[in-house]
Formats: structure tokens, sequence, C-alpha cells
């Protein structure tokens, strides 16, 4: 009876839960298939799995579409949309507000998942890797529909229906990168399921060679250029919006999506190693281990409530069981590593010292010794306040004291390996490949002096980025000679080389925005009346009027202030069900060398006098440019002729064997 009450009272709701439900009940189905087909080399069997993949992905797309439905026709039967929506909010906010909170988010992410292994269903091989990869993206399929159609249900129907929703967050309605950033972090860490399905099915096979790192190069890089877009397309929408004219405070929610960033840049190096030399098998398998339940980390602490953050959700049901999923990844990565560890011992001489090899080994100890002090800063405080009861914070200082020495030895090293040969180079060799990079790193050291740059960090920083552009043009330069100066030529038989330099030159336009950015900025705050002007950090600044508009969900208060005679609109917003609170919308001129940032920090209610904050940010808008360089460069690696792709996965598939 309680059912058919449900069902009368929100039909979407109801069709939302039993979609959930189907969904639930093929992923019991296809992981019960992927383990007869794994276990008794059944292919009928696995096959039946691949196509519950399709029926799963087929019930979570009908969920998404009837929550979008819902919050489209302002269904306030669905507890979910009466929590976060109402009628006035505009269309765009109401789309996004599908990933706005706890709930939906998670059916968001149970979608990628499911997106991803329709995918992969797709172009699995038919080899023995095949069952087990299916089964292991249906543990993850099991673990977070059932997290959605369970504990964390959208389409929980209310008794009492209201006549308008609450409405959504504040925060996630004053800027349009809502609705990109959440999209892009959820592509980038659903991705990593991918290759660790395939590390868990080499385990579990004992094919541990070249062949499972080869056909998961590709799904990493995927995952991995969409986690690069997802953090910095979150700090802008931080520039954009919170008003401080920063991109990154080292916020916990902002950390847990960096951490399995680092790890996942230390495995697409160390897997280059695996793949030409047949080495650090071990390292790749829980490097990809550590990236995927570092994913499940940072949502555990997003959806826990357990951190404070501007970017988490409030205390919620899943954080439990998220831990506990956490736990089963790590325990179960354990324990399949030990069971094969003497498979996963390396073949063949140690690398030379002075090698790609060793290279690309010590970039990736530095990765994993920044990305265990950036999870120790962000869990210190958890620990210290469920140890003692005390709250305690810790701030960008700690972070930067590592950051800053861990990202130049990252630059430094950036510069080397390209640099060095495979297995071992002389130290002569060594130091003739360095000449012209070594001088072009002194000549933007002086460089840097003549125009008044007096910070270590920052000399540092244009040096070693000279440098790192110097040795990939020199490469560049060499085998143009070699090939008869075709540069097109070049990049179509070797795409994925030059991919890389080009993400490396994209990482150095980022490192240059990063290092000015953060050590040049200049801030300052006045109070200006009408009519009055008042000179601030060099520039005149004057207010012109103060104007209100107004909107069905809220009111903008609009200052026009000349800075230097250009007119710059700063606004603070004030959403109905945000109480008394401004949400700033500064304005900004985006330059090439530099920002000019104007955000309003408080009103005269009678429209007479605007306090501004003004702030120079230098070189702000390369790390902007150079994500975009670094995700072109990675699409470039992408781009490997499909014949070079299926010889070299056949090359593994006869090692395997």
């Amino acid at each position: 009876m309680l059912n058919l009450i449900s069902f009368q009272a929100s039909p979407l709701g109801a069709v939302g839960q039993i979609a959930l439900l189907l969904a639930l009940l093929f992923t019991l189905a296809g992981l019960w298939l992927a383990a007869v087909g794994g276990l008794r080399s059944d292919a009928r069997a696995t096959e039946g799995a691949r196509r519950a993949i399709w029926a799963v992905f087929a019930f979570t797309t009908l969920s998404v579409l009837v929550l979008e439905v819902a919050l489209l026709r302002d269904d306030f039967s669905v507890r979910y949309v009466a929590g976060h929506s109402m009628r006035v909010s505009p269309t765009w906010v109401k789309v996004t507000t599908l990933w706005a909170a706890l709930e939906g988010s998670i059916l968001l992410w149970a979608w990628i998942l499911s997106l991803y292994s329709f995918v992969l269903s797709l172009t699995l091989r038919r080899d023995a890797l095949r069952p087990w990869a299916l089964g292991a993206m249906f543990v993850s399929l099991l673990f977070f529909i059932g997290v959605t159609a369970g504990v964390a249900s959208p389409f929980t129907p209310l008794a009492q229906i209201p006549s308008d929703g609450a409405g959504p967050n504040p925060a996630l309605q004053n800027h349009w990168m809502m609705a990109v950033h959440p999209v892009l972090l959820y592509l980038g860490f659903v991705g990593l399921s991918v290759p660790f399905a395939y590390a868990v099915s080499a385990l579990i096979t004992g094919r541990l060679s070249t062949h499972w790192i080869l056909v998961t190069r590709r799904w990493t890089l995927v995952a991995w250029s969409f986690l690069t877009a997802a953090i910095v397309a979150g700090g802008w929408w931080s520039y954009e919006t919170l008003g401080w004219g920063g991109y990154w405070a080292w916020d916990p929610v902002e950390n847990a999506s960096f951490i399995p960033w680092l790890l996942t840049t230390a495995f697409l190096h160390s897997l280059q190693i695996q793949e030409r030399r047949g080495q650090l098998r071990a390292w790749n398998i829980w490097l990809i281990v550590l990236s995927y339940s570092s994913t499940v980390l940072g949502t555990f602490l997003n959806r826990s409530g357990i951190v404070q953050s501007v970017h988490a959700f409030s205390n919620g049901p899943v954080g439990a069981v998220f831990l506990g999923f956490l736990a089963f990844l790590l325990l179960s990565g354990i324990g399949l590593a030990a069971w094969r560890a003497p498979h996963l011992r390396d073949e063949g001489e140690p690398s030379a010292p002075l090698s790609r090899e060793s290279a690309f080994l010590a970039g990736n100890w530095l990765f994993l010794v920044f990305s265990s002090m950036v999870l120790l800063g962000t869990l210190f405080p958890v620990i210290v306040e469920a140890v003692t009861g005390h709250k305690t914070s810790v701030g960008g200082p700690f972070f930067d004291t590592f950051a800053v020495p861990l990202g130049l030895g990252l630059l430094l090293l950036m510069g080397v390996g390209p640099m060095l040969p495979w297995r071992r180079a002389s130290g002569e060799r060594l130091l003739t490949a360095l000449r012209w990079p070594g001088l072009g790193a002194v000549a933007a050291l002086l460089v840097g002096l003549l125009l008044g740059v007096r910070s270590v960090g920052v000399l540092l920083t244009l040096a070693l980025c000279a440098y790192n552009l110097m040795g990939l043009g020199q490469l560049t330069a060499r085998a143009l000679r070699e090939r008869g100066g075709d540069p097109l030529g070049l990049v179509r038989e070797q795409p994925r080389r030059y991919g890389a330099y080009l993400a490396h030159v994209g990482l150095v336009i980022v490192a240059l925005g990063l290092a000015f950015s953060g050590t040049y900025k200049q801030s300052a705050e006045t109070t200006l009346n009408r009519g009055q002007t008042v000179t601030l950090l060099g520039q005149s600044l004057s207010l012109s009027s103060i104007r209100q508009e107004t909107y069905p969900y809220g009111t903008s208060k609009v200052a026009l202030v000349q800075v230097n005679g250009r007119a710059y609109q700063p606004r603070a917003n004030l959403y109905v069900q945000g109480g008394n609170t401004l949400y700033p919308t500064p304005a900004v001129q985006y330059s090439p060398l530099g920002d000019t940032y104007l955000v309003t920090t408080a009103f005269d209610p009678a429209g007479q006098w605007a306090s501004v904050r003004l702030i120079e940010s230098p070189l702000v808008s390369w790390i902007w440019v150079g994500t975009l360089v670094v995700v072109l460069g990675a699409s470039l690696t992408l781009a490997t002729p499909r014949q070079a792709v299926r010889r070299t996965v056949s090359a593994g598939l006869q090692a395997a064997d």
C-alpha cells in the first residue's frame, strides 16, 4: 500500500527508482556472469556479462533523464527536487542541480561509470583479461548504483508536497562554470576505474607483462586529461566566484582532486618503463590501485562532512559506506599484489643511474612524496579532532613549504628525462645534451634579474622553464634535420612523442603563471564615494553609479567603476534562499601580462558609496592557456595510428604468452 501511495504521489520518482533497481539487478547478474566466464573460460557467460553492461547503462541513463525531467518540471513530490531546486531558478541552474547536491552527484557518478563500462564493453579484446576486467567494473558499479538506489536515492518521495522548493546552493548558481567543472571532475575520477579494472584482471590472470599496460595507456590519458581540465576549471570557478582573487587555497576538497592527479601522472610516466624495458611491474600496479582508491577517498572527504570546505557537501549518510569501499579497494589490491608478488619481479638488469628510466623513477618518487604530504596535511586536522576533540587547521604555508621545492624538482626532471637515452648514458653525452638547455636557463635567470625579479623561487622557475623549452626545441630541431624538415610529417609519424612534448610546453606555461601570480599578486581595498577619484595600486578608480537589478531568484547590486578610464561592473548577488549573504561576481580584465580584478565588498543602501578590492595578478591567464595546451598535447598522444597500436598490443600478447 505504501509503495502504491508513493507511486501515485511521485510517478517520476517511482520510474527513476525502478530504473535504478533494474540497473542494480543487471549489475548483480553481470558480475555473476563475468565470474563464471573468467573461472570457466566460458565465452557465452562473458558475452552475457558484456550485454548486461548495456542494460545497466540504459537503465542508469533512464534514471538520470527522469531526474532531469523532474527538475525541469518542478516536480516537488521528489524530495531531491524539493530540497535543491525552485520554480524561479534559471533553466541552466535546474539542469546543473542534478549534480549540485549529494544524491544527484552520486547518481551522475554511477551514470558516468556505466558509460565508461559501456564503451569498455565495445572495445575489449577477446582474451583472458576480458571477463575479469568486466567483473572489476561490475564491482564498482555495484557499489555506486547500490548507494544511489539505497542509502542516497534522489527519488525518495515526499508525503507532503510543498508549493515550491528550497532552491539550490547559492554559491553553485553564481557562475556558469558549475555546469562544467563537476562533470569534468567525475569524468576524470571515474575514468580511472578502467585502468584499475585492467590491473585487477592482470593480477587475477597472472598476465603481468606489458599487455595490460599497453591497453591501459589510452584510458589513463583520457582520465588524466579530464582530471587536469577539471582541477584548473575549479580554480577558474574559484577565481571568478569567491571574490578573493585566487584560484587555489589548499582546500581539503581541492587537495582530494590533486592527489589522484599526482599519482596518475606518475603512472603515465612509469608505464613507459614497463612498456619499453619490462620493469616497474609492481610499481605500476600499486600506482594505479592508489590512484583509483584516492578518487574514492576524495569522494569520501567531499560527502562525509568530516572536512570543512566551500566545495564539500553537508553531512550525509554515505560517509561510512564510502570509507568501507575505500578499505575494500585497498585490501583487495594489497591481497592480489601479495598473491602475485613472485610474478611482479622485474626482469633484466637494473637501469643505470644516468638513463631515462632513472629520471622517470626519480620523478615518480617526487610525485609519491608530494601526494603523501598533501594527504598528510589534508587528514591531519581530521585525525587531531578524532583523537583529542580539538579543532585545528593546516593552512597554505604548510603546503607551500614542500610544494615549491618539489615542484621545482619535477620541473628539473621534466627537462632531464627526454634528453636522456634509455638504458644508460655516458656523462660526456649528458653534458653535451644539456649544454644548450643549461645556457638557456642561465640566460632566463639573467633576464629575470634585469627585469627586477628577486624571488628565488620565481627565478628558479624561470630558469627551469627556459631549460625545458630549450631541451624540447633541441630534440625537435634534431629530428627535423634527420627527416628533411617536415614538421607535419614528423608529428604524423610520432604523435605520441610530440604530443608529450606539447603537454610539457603547456606545463611550463602553467608553472610560469603559478610562480608569478602566486608571488607578485597585489591587493588593496578602499571605499569609493560617488564622483570621487582614488588612486590604488597606481591606478585611478572612480565610482560612477550603483544600480540594482531584480530577478525572480534574487537581486544584484552593480557598481559602475572607472579604472584608468576603463569601465568595470563588479556585482554582488543576493539570492532569495541565501539569507543576507552577498555572493560576489568580480569584474576581471584579462591580459597576457596580468589581470586587473575588481570586486565589491560592501554597498551603501542608499547607493552613495561602495567598498571595493583591487587585485593585480601577473600572468594568471597563462594558467588557463597552459592547461589548454596540456590537454591538446595529451589529445595528440591519443592519435597514434591504429595499426601501430595493434602491432604493439600483439607484441605484448606474445610476450604474455
